[in-house]
């Protein structure tokens, strides 16, 4: 699988990341999904304290442990349980930031986090505060680079003009094309975007193909209707997908982005990851490819959080 660099750091992550939300608890089902992404290249695993309660990072880091120095894992901080562990809230502070990161090493069993973000953020945060805590975090070796993972083009906007961030975790795909917004500025700013939602909750995926009319009931998705993805998806499978699959298209026109560094993606079997493998590792789009999709689908654009 190829690589690409991420942002100005030292870092070259596979073009297909393996998110690990979707790993579950069974220790030993997840061991063997992060086996096989390995066997397929993956070299970028994506986990978050947040995630079963840490749980999550245990068992990232347990499976990579044996390999740590070959693998980049990236996590995050920022929402943190209730005592009661039935909701969280949100605390960007440099006090916690430095407090989390000494628990998630802990869970990964590690001496350092490759790329450490921040799990959200708004426009009221103490914003200098945070990044101050990173900027500590690298100093102490703590941490290689550090990131953001949010949606809101004020936030992006604060972090790109004034810290060090390599990379924006960002929610994209042919339904949701509002990243492109800052995606040129990212790219003049040497920062690197890493996609998720590619698949659009499985309405870009294969098993939306031959679905019956009162199926679509129910497929809305953004400022799409459910006819309208309806018409999208039958207008891509007349004119693209006599050699390709529609999980292929999703994954690379995200990769034809050239602000893009990774897709990362979830996987809660073997079989998914490998169809996400092979997408990803399938030819890049056409110019005709690109030019048609870009053209089908929306340039939908953020409505809040300018």
């Amino acid at each position: 699988m190829e690589k690409r660099r991420l942002g100005k750091s030292d870092l070259f992550v596979s073009e297909m990341g393996l998110g690990c939300m979707s790993l579950g608890t069974d220790s030993a089902k997840a061991e063997k999904i992060i086996k096989t992404a390995l066997d397929e290249g993956v070299n970028y695993f994506d986990t978050a304290d947040l995630y079963d309660f840490g749980v999550n990072e245990e068992i990232v880091g347990k499976s990579l442990g044996p390999i740590r120095d070959q693998v980049v894992i990236a996590t995050k901080v920022g929402n943190r349980w209730t005592e009661k562990k039935d909701g969280w809230s949100w605390d960007p502070s440099k006090k916690y930031i430095k407090e989390a990161v000494k628990k998630s090493l802990k869970r990964l069993g590690t001496d350092y986090i490759d790329l450490y973000q921040l799990h959200g953020g708004t426009i009221d945060d103490p914003i200098d505060d945070t990044i101050e805590a990173f900027e500590e975090l690298k100093s102490e070796g703590l941490i290689r680079h550090y990131g953001i993972s949010s949606i809101r083009p004020n936030v992006v906007r604060e972090y790109a003009a004034r810290s060090s961030i390599v990379s924006v975790m960002m929610q994209y795909s042919l339904l949701d094309r509002r990243p492109e917004e800052i995606m040129p500025m990212l790219s003049e700013s040497g920062i690197s975007v890493v996609t998720r939602g590619s698949v659009a909750k499985g309405l870009l995926s294969d098993k939306m193909l031959g679905l019956k009319e009162d199926q679509w009931e129910g497929t809305e998705y953004l400022d799409y209707s459910s006819n309208e993805i309806k018409e999208l998806i039958e207008s891509i499978q007349a004119k693209l997908l006599h050699a390709r699959t529609l999980n292929e298209l999703a994954l690379q026109f995200n990769l034809a982005n050239q602000a893009v560094a990774a897709v990362v993606v979830g996987a809660s079997s073997i079989e998914q990851l490998k169809d996400n493998a092979r997408a990803v590792n399938s030819p890049s789009l056409s110019k005709e490819e690109l030019a048609f999709l870009q053209l089908a689908s929306k340039e939908n654009h953020y409505s809040a959080h300018r």
